[in-house]
């Protein structure tokens, strides 16, 4: 008889090497069945076709500071289209010698958006701190006083025109769109009907009507003499559009909360407002997480639409700056960088939605 290996009783038995670690992943999920592995084998060859090229035009072959007239003799991408214009495409037209103004400003944003991302500083406090630096923000790029040159809001353009909007008006949109929300559930026929007419009617035509609205149409109804300022106009149209999409989502979230809940707030002796405050709201919100996020992301991305009504946003200072002969013909180059810079923003948004959903535990 074949002899047979023994084994000591403390002994521990490893599991097969093509079960476990990376050679385990691979085998479970990229060859497990011949439907499966065919699909793997068909996307490494294209990326074995693809990848090289790409890698080739994007980086080895590219011109990073050059003049247009020698990225035209090239095989690569013309990169100089940005590093040579990348303090117009950034500020557009404000003042070259104040880009640091804008520069702070925005850094100071970002600041706060960090802070923001730990839930730690969520207090009053931190409310306030956010409205001073949004006054900061303000005053460092108006000027005109503390000895800062007064720029005017025409010259105002690039990423810092493109956070403003997006910034400003998802934070002044989200509680717009409860309140609409919990107006629409409203049991006086009056606020519930005034609700629903305006989030059918602002759901029902598309934001560029109503950035046209504001631009074009709304200053034909002021006193003569009086005007308002683009920037404002545009940033209303898209506070009172994200507003009633977020809305119907938030409301989605109110149906979702179970009666007993409710009767739960009237044994306690809550009123309306501290039952909504204390209990229906915090759990709603929570529950449209997901969606709220998807409406915010393309709020984000729809604020280059402001394009069309002659506001000199990221995009508009890209193509403007395309316009010069000397980089005609590298629009691919121009928009990959513009592309680039919203994608860091919505997966920012993204990944920051699903790291909240995991703290407050949706789920449960």
């Amino acid at each position: 008889m074949p002899e047979t290996a023994e084994r000591t009783p403390g002994e521990i038995l490893k599991p097969p090497a093509l079960s476990v670690g990376v050679l385990g992943w691979i085998r479970a999920n990229l060859f497990n069945g011949w439907l499966n592995s065919l699909l793997t084998i068909i996307a490494l060859i294209f990326l074995w076709k693809t990848v090289p090229s790409l890698l080739r035009w994007l980086i080895i072959d590219a011109a990073w500071f050059t003049s247009g007239a020698q990225c035209r003799e090239v095989d690569g991408a013309c990169w100089s289209v940005i590093t040579r214009n990348f303090r117009f495409i950034i500020f557009g037209f404000y003042p070259f010698d104040q880009h640091w103004r804008p520069t702070v400003a925005m850094l100071l944003l970002f600041g706060l958006l960090f802070l923001s991302q730990n839930r730690r500083y969520w207090n009053k406090y931190f409310g306030w701190t956010w409205i001073l630096g949004l006054a900061a923000m303000g005053l460092l790029m108006r000027g005109g006083i503390f000895g800062l040159t007064a720029v005017e809001t025409g010259k105002w353009g690039g990423l810092p025109l493109t956070l403003l909007l997006s910034v400003f008006g998802l934070t002044a949109a989200y509680p717009l769109g409860v309140l609409l929300a919990l107006g629409r559930q409203s049991r006086m026929p009056m606020i519930r009907w005034l609700c629903v007419v305006y989030i059918e009617l602002i759901r029902g035509v598309p934001l560029i009507s109503l950035l046209f609205m504001g631009s074009i149409i709304f200053p034909l109804f002021l006193p003569e003499g009086i005007t308002i300022n683009k920037i404002l106009r545009a940033q209303v149209a898209i506070i009172l559009f994200t507003a009633a999409y977020i809305a119907e989502v938030v409301r989605g979230g109110l149906q979702a909360m179970p009666r007993g809940q409710y009767e739960a707030a009237e044994s306690m002796g809550l009123n309306y407002f501290l039952t909504m405050r204390l209990i229906i709201l915090p759990q709603a919100l929570k529950i449209v997480i997901p969606p709220t996020v998807s409406i915010l992301i393309s709020a984000f991305k729809d604020t280059s639409l402001v394009v069309i009504i002659a506001l000199f946003d990221l995009l508009k200072t890209t193509q403007t700056a395309l316009v010069n002969p000397e980089w005609m013909g590298f629009s691919r180059e121009a928009y990959i960088f513009v592309a680039i810079v919203y994608f860091l923003g919505c997966f920012s948004m993204a990944n920051y939605s699903r790291r909240l959903e995991k703290e407050l535990k949706t789920d449960n």
